[in-house]
């Protein structure tokens, strides 16, 4: 079973760990329903009650610009890189197959974790 996670770009520089595809992982989540019934599930660092845990293998990372457009990555930069503080990391987005760098880096990145 594939659960779609999103990670929104401004919580994750804070304190979030890199996430890559193929990496198994276990993030704290929050779940909220939109009116039209769809429930969204977000991985979180600050919330106050952690509703859900999603844990498995990551098969898919899209980054998701202001405008809609996602692009797929190959992996999450650490929160420290993503900010340009990490010596060993430049932060950069890249695509998956290609190595092309992913010059927009959009607000949100969808993770699909396979249970």
């Amino acid at each position: 079973m594939d659960v779609t996670v999103e990670v929104d770009v401004l919580d994750h520089m804070c304190c979030g760990e890199t996430i890559e595809r193929g990496d198994r992982v276990d993030l704290a989540c929050t779940r909220r329903q939109d009116p039209d019934g769809r429930v969204r599930v977000t991985a979180t660092h600050h919330a106050s009650r952690v509703e859900t845990w999603v844990r498995g293998r990551v098969v898919d990372i899209v980054s998701v610009a202001e405008d809609g457009s996602a692009r797929p990555v190959l992996r999450i930069p650490e929160g420290r890189a993503l900010r340009g503080l990490d010596e060993d990391d430049d932060g950069h987005l890249e695509a998956p197959w290609t190595g092309e760098l992913v010059q927009d880096r959009g607000r949100t990145f969808v993770v699909t974790v396979r249970r």
